[in-house]
């Protein structure tokens, strides 16, 4: 009789810590993401097997601060950023996970400041901007995520901005004594903001990367040469990259011809 009670409570006790995992497991299980905070999520609809499918809305400290859309797990659809205020900041499309069509930026209050056209995650196309009154106010050409030398800038009138500043250059010739020339570079306004590159646009686009920048000393910028006993082009070119009013880059190249055609 007592081995037999024995067996029995043993068993309840083993019942017993079955159903605190399952109720532990349960539990778990309940804990989710639709309590507002930071870092959380709302609940989404899922499809089975083929992964999350709906809208994520993400928070920071109760306020809602991105909304992304998903298909099958994949970020597929618009995807939306606010203002810590609450106010739409930039929308995004999304095509199987890439950046697609015209990604928009707002202002505050509503309007739209600027439109960027992506294919496959890269900007290319014609940017543009514009002011709160919804007047364009610049037009800036991309290429396969490269800039081009377009820019079209616009006062709030609607006037084309032109008076752009240009490159100078001035030549130190000690050719016949030390065998180089120096080649001084400036603009036409010296109070811009600038940084030159030795090269020229390659298939119409700027591509930094591409370039050899050339460095500011004692805010001087110059190219030295020197006399190589070989033919050589006869000139540089240089690149511009001259930051606007606007904040904008204005890009311009100079093509400089050199008074020897030895020099490298």
């Amino acid at each position: 009789m007592i081995k037999t009670s024995k067996a029995v409570m043993k068993k309840s006790i083993y019942l017993l810590h079955i159903l605190l995992i399952l109720l532990f497991i349960a539990g778990c299980a309940g804990k989710g993401g639709s309590k507002k905070g930071a870092g959380s999520e709302a609940a989404a609809v899922t499809v089975t097997d083929t992964g999350y499918t709906g809208i994520k809305q993400f928070y920071s400290h109760d306020k809602l601060i991105k909304e992304v859309t998903y298909k099958n797990g994949v970020v597929d659809g618009e995807t939306r950023t606010y203002y810590a205020g609450g106010q739409l900041y930039q929308t995004f499309n999304y095509v199987n996970g890439h950046k697609q069509d015209t990604a928009r930026w707002y202002y505050a209050e509503g309007q739209v400041f600027r439109a960027t056209p992506f294919r496959n995650d890269t900007v290319d196309g014609i940017q543009k901007q514009y002011y709160r009154n919804g007047r364009l106010k610049a037009k800036i050409g991309y290429l396969k995520g490269h800039r081009t030398p377009l820019l079209e800038e616009f006062t709030a009138t609607g006037k084309l901005i032109t008076d752009y500043p240009s490159i100078t250059f001035s030549i130190e010739d000690n050719y016949f004594k030390s065998g180089s020339i120096r080649v001084n570079l400036a603009t036409t306004d010296k109070q811009a903001k600038v940084k030159f590159y030795r090269g020229e646009f390659i298939n119409g686009v700027f591509d930094s990367t591409k370039y050899e920048g050339i460095r500011s000393i004692d805010g001087r910028y110059y190219v030295d040469l020197k006399k190589t006993g070989t033919e050589q082009p006869g000139y540089i070119n240089i690149i511009a990259s001259i930051i606007t009013g606007m904040g904008n880059n204005y890009l311009t190249g100079k093509k400089i011809e050199l008074p020897y055609k030895d020099l490298k």
